[in-house]
């Protein structure tokens, strides 16, 4: 692995700070908002060579959704450039330039979905989040890859702010332009670590898989309610229900966040208060005041509903039990999975590597719980993939689940 920045001096000397990387080379582009534009820049980007840089910047927390507010790429001989999404929602041009071209992004999939929705789609990714988490390194965020590879400080300070304000100000878009600025460059380095490590071919899977990836669409979606956990009783959970939806509908319709509606702690307060008026409601917080007909004709709504029709305090699950449990209600199994993760753990101790990212617990659990007919490591390599355990994944755990269950057989 490539060292990150040398420390230099005694141990009694304090480490001089880091070179901050405050400006883009070529300095911060203008934004683009016109189809002409855009055409000029496709053009670049298709005369330009190498692997293309690209991020988003969503509002995440003023705006309803994860669109895309501003688009960033650069590639060599092209340049850096900035896209407006708002203005150009259908960047076609420019997914054609890029053609087959290789993305680097970091932390992929917090942008794929709002790329496509512009119109952007991957053919080939190399993630550099994903790429450190292989490599083990220590901090894997962007601004921590960048002191490792390069030696260079990257400020993060304009990461959480609205970027659905227009006209953006000029720092935000320095601060966008650089977090593409030298992302080529840590491709490169980190792509000769994963050499030397022996990871490349775990690296090319992993990056292929998010070529397919789309976010996980929740069938419940208010249960991730914050204080949701608090409430039993069937009734409640209903009303929980119910507000959630109605606060939905009011942040779709205005397009902002759901939490600037109102907070979950509030909506959890309003379900247990069970307001019939509206001096029933809650006091201290001016959005329910502000949208107090719409939190009654919730509760109403939940008032109504007939037995049946009222949720689960719990939704039942697919899969194993909870791993607590196990010792009590299948011992075998439990003994297993210890041995299982046991081996697993030195595994990714001696090769540097988390070991989540060498094995998700879900699908292990899965497969320890209810485990294949052929109990070889073909056997097992079939029923991992089943549960969509990459063949490199396969090939370390299931000749450690072999030998866990020969270690461990039926009575």
């Amino acid at each position: 692995m490539s060292p990150g920045p040398a420390k230099g001096g005694n141990e009694e000397s304090t480490t001089a700070p880091l070179p901050l990387l405050s400006e883009p080379v070529e300095g911060v582009p203008e934004v683009i908002t016109r189809e002409s534009e855009l055409i000029e820049c496709a053009d670049a980007i298709a005369s330009g060579f190498g692997p293309v840089a690209l991020d988003a910047e969503r509002a995440s927390g003023y705006r309803y959704g994860q669109a895309a507010y501003l688009v960033q790429l650069r590639r060599e001989g092209a340049g850096t450039w900035l896209i407006d999404p708002v203005f150009l929602p259908d960047m076609e041009p420019l997914d054609q330039a890029i053609g087959t071209g290789e993305w680097i992004l970091h932390a992929a999939t917090q942008d794929l979905t709002c790329l496509r929705e512009v119109g952007l789609v991957p053919r080939q990714i190399f993630d550099t989040e994903l790429g450190a988490r292989l490599l083990g390194l220590p901090r894997v965020g962007l601004a921590s890859v960048i002191e490792h590879y390069l030696g260079i400080s990257l400020a993060k300070e304009h990461s959480a702010v609205d970027w659905s304000t227009r006209p953006l100000p000029e720092p935000w878009l320095r601060y966008a332009a650089l977090d593409v600025e030298v992302l080529t460059e840590v491709r490169n380095l980190m792509g000769a670590d994963l050499a030397a490590q022996d990871k490349s071919e775990w690296a090319r899977q992993e990056f292929a898989s998010l070529l397919d990836w789309r976010p996980v669409q929740r069938q419940d979606p208010w249960r991730r309610t914050s204080g949701l956990h608090k409430i039993r009783q069937p009734r409640v959970l209903a009303t929980v229900r119910e507000l959630w939806w109605e606060r939905d509908r009011i942040a779709r319709d205005r397009d902002t966040s759901p939490g600037r509606v109102i907070p979950d702690t509030v909506l959890v307060d309003i379900a247990q208060a069970a307001p019939a008026a509206p001096g029933d409601l809650p006091r201290g917080h001016r959005a329910i005041q502000r949208n107090q007909r719409a939190w009654l004709a919730a509760v109403e709504r939940a008032r109504d509903l007939s037995d049946d029709e009222l949720p689960p305090a719990t939704v039942k699950s697919d899969g194993p039990p909870p791993q607590r449990s196990w010792a009590n209600r299948d011992p075998l199994a439990a003994e297993r999975l210890t041995a299982t993760r046991a081996a697993l753990t030195f595994f990714a101790d001696e090769r540097t590597i988390p070991i989540e990212n060498v094995c998700s617990p879900d699908p292990l659990r899965r497969v320890v719980w209810r485990p294949p007919t052929e109990r070889s490591v073909e056997g097992f390599e079939a029923a991992l993939a089943e549960r969509g355990v990459r063949p490199w994944q396969q090939e370390i755990v299931a000749p450690l689940l072999v030998a866990a269950f020969e270690d461990h057989p039926d009575a």
